[in-house]
């Protein structure tokens, strides 16, 4: 059966559980995930595959962060996130070649990661070491059939297509969460998707407001509650002819977050029709 155009999608973390977190996907009646992986051994290979064949669940990408610490506002978010602090990033390189192995394994199509706060300054040394580091990774994804998905979020769009064009390699992409780029005021997704339209290859269903103080991240909210313009957004991606899918998060957990993400699906499918 053909894959629908902009099907819907949830992020879950698969923690030690990989069949509820699965049954949890299907039970909401969303065909595909982004999948958050902490453990690669073989047991959990095995158990995922066989919670994706079960629930019929399609699996887009596998998404890694850490190790170590990840502190997400405006003063240790710089020293603590992605592959742009020096202390962190030859094990954060390994963990995401770890990454691309498992997916290989459940011929998943991507591996998915936050960069960190690239420096906009492309002749600060900085960028230059994140920009190879990143290369090191995106080759090793390469090698193994897969693309390289930066989460959109510490950068600004066009830092993010710079960083793109100067890694240099052709399965690079976006997973272009739409409230993370207001939540860090970095950019309204509605003008960046002009900027960053073609590289993208996932989306972050997820709203949000602006930050009020300059120390911390504007805050998550379910979707209509923010500042995202989901409408024209949709709108836009039909045009640009995005063929991925779409995938909620809400950033909360409990059954608030259940009720939040049946609004949600509710909502985007009224969209996307």
């Amino acid at each position: 059966m053909a894959k629908k155009p902009l099907r819907l999608g949830l992020i879950v973390g698969v923690g030690n559980d990989p069949e509820a977190a699965i049954k949890k996907v299907h039970d909401l009646g969303v065909p595909t995930a982004q999948l958050g992986i902490e453990v690669f051994d073989e047991d959990a290979v095995k158990g995922l595959q066989a919670a994706l064949e079960h629930y019929k669940v399609e699996a887009t990408a596998v998404v890694v962060g850490g190790p170590g610490p990840e502190i997400y506002d405006f003063y240790h978010g710089p020293l603590t996130l992605g592959l742009v602090p020096q202390k962190y990033r030859s094990a954060r390189i390994a963990r995401i070649k770890k990454a691309s192995d498992f997916a290989k394994k459940l011929g998943i199509p991507a591996v998915q990661t936050h960069c960190g706060f690239i420096p906009e300054n492309p002749n600060d040394p900085v960028y230059k070491a994140t920009v190879k580091a990143i290369r090191e990774v995106a080759s090793y994804c390469k090698r193994n059939g897969q693309n390289l998905r930066y989460e959109t979020g510490q950068e600004t769009p066009i830092t993010l297509v710079r960083t793109i064009q100067d890694v240099g390699l052709e399965n690079q992409g976006v997973n272009f969460d739409l409230a993370n780029l207001i939540l860090y005021g970095k950019a309204n997704p509605v003008d960046a998707i002009e900027l960053i339209g073609p590289y993208v290859q996932g989306i972050h269903a997820k709203d949000g407001l602006w930050p009020t103080n300059p120390k911390e991240l504007g805050q998550e909210v379910a979707i209509g509650k923010g500042k995202v313009d989901f409408p024209r957004i949709i709108s836009r991606l039909k045009e640009l002819n995005y063929r991925g899918a779409v995938t909620i998060e809400r950033e909360i957990s409990g059954p608030q977050q259940l009720e939040d993400v049946r609004a949600a699906k509710a909502y985007l499918e009224n969209l996307i029709g």
